[in-house]
């Protein structure tokens, strides 16, 4: 029987150490891998801000399902201390005394392997894999590999192929910049946004293609337009202009769901009802959309509650909130309603004039239909009338009776 065992910090654990594990069980084929997360790696401490060890087990767990016969022990995380080589070692040997244990390492870390703690157990309980990078000319590891055989009795496998190149600690740094994606397994990557480790923030391209996956197709032009008009409107007003458009593509998320659906997930999400939403499902889009975003996504508060304010509104919302309310009344695709016109120009001309006039156009409609306006609405839309009010401004000229824009 012939084990691989592949250790390090995995924080996170990257494209780059699922290629090497292939490789090497290609060239090695063992009965099985074995992916070991370290407590505290004994060469280094762990990056400052690095997620609990919880996470980092649970993101290689997920990485280690990408290799045929690929496990995660969390023998080293369970263990107090400095996760040191020969101890882990040792530990497997006893549940395997009859396997072959093979160490992978890196290039650099054979070269250095005589300087870690207590090498000749190391090396007599374990071969050692390692890649030969094509860039040794020098042929180093031959080299090395030789000299440790002669000290050590050590076995030493070099394999040939070239890992990905890629490195924790460069893609810590590009998470909170929407970007290292591609250097990531898919699932690693989802579970890190889900949590935002590493004060990770989504690629753009993968929140639209996870978010419009939820969506009614005729609905994602209408995503994409209030997005658009987000952007435009947190430029106008000074905002986080990524933290618009993140809100403005999740905000109809769980828009198609039933009225039996949505509130299966209020139930799921402790949401308490009042008589108005238990019978609407554009109110309960709006509650269980926020709470949906929050769980699939990560998004933080700020963008939960500008998604769980933009059907309804309420007195004295946050810019971000009044923005997404806005972009999605007067995004690029809405046409043909009585005051539109006045609305857009409003948007960009003063957000408190805005959403009253927002508010009370919204007011009008639900009364035009024989409904009963939600209370929030109600409150959000006398708040603003007081606000512009103490303001000495005017409410924005409209009327229920103005001629539809062309």
């Amino acid at each position: 029987m012939r084990i691989l065992i592949y250790g390090g910090s995995f924080n996170p654990p990257h494209l780059g150490h699922v290629r090497s594990a292939n490789i090497a069980a290609a060239a090695l084929e063992p009965d099985r891998v074995f992916f070991i997360p370290a407590a505290i790696p004994p060469h280094k401490e762990l990056a400052a801000g690095s997620p609990a060890a919880s996470d980092r087990l649970a993101m290689t767990r997920l990485a280690a399902a990408e290799i045929p016969g690929g496990e995660t022990l969390d023998i080293e995380l369970e263990r107090a201390g400095k996760s040191y080589t020969a101890d882990t070692l040792r530990q497997l040997k006893a549940l395997y005394p009859e396997a072959e244990l093979v160490f992978l390492v890196g290039t650099d870390m054979l070269l250095t392997i005589d300087q870690w703690h207590e090498p000749e157990e190391v090396m007599a309980l374990a071969s050692i894999a390692v890649f030969a990078r094509e860039t040794d000319t020098s042929g180093a590891v031959e080299k090395k590999a030789r000299l440790l055989h002669e000290k050590y009795g050590a076995t030493i496998y070099v394999l040939a192929g070239e890992p990905v190149e890629a490195a924790s600690t460069d893609i810590r740094e590009l998470l909170p910049r929407r970007q290292g994606r591609e250097l990531l397994p898919d699932v690693v990557y989802e579970y890190i946004i889900r949590r935002r480790l590493y004060g990770a923030k989504p690629d753009f391209d993968w929140l639209r293609e996870r978010a419009y996956a939820y969506l009614a197709p005729k609905r994602v032009a209408h995503v994409r337009g209030t997005e658009q008009e987000a952007r435009r409107l947190a430029e106008r007003w000074g905002q986080d202009v990524e933290d618009a458009a993140e809100a403005a593509i999740v905000h109809d998320i769980t828009k198609k769901l039933t009225m039996a659906e949505q509130l299966i997930l209020c139930d799921k999400y402790a949401i308490i009802l009042d008589e108005r939403e238990r019978v609407s499902e554009k109110l309960l889009h709006a509650r269980t959309g926020a709470a949906f975003a929050a769980e699939l996504f990560g998004c933080p508060d700020h963008i939960v509650q500008a998604v769980r304010w933009h059907t309804t509104g309420r007195p004295d919302m946050t810019t971000l909130e009044q923005i997404i309310y806005l972009a999605d009344y007067i995004e690029p695709g809405r046409n043909g309603f009585s005051g539109l016109a006045e609305l857009r120009q409003a948007a960009y001309q003063d957000l408190d004039m805005a959403m009253e006039l927002g508010l009370r156009m919204s007011l009008e409609e639900v009364r035009d239909r024989g409904q009963i306006p939600h209370n929030n609405t109600v409150d959000a839309q006398a708040w603003y009338a007081a606000r512009l009010k103490e303001r000495g401004l005017e409410p924005f000229p409209w009327t229920a009776d103005a001629p539809i824009p062309g």
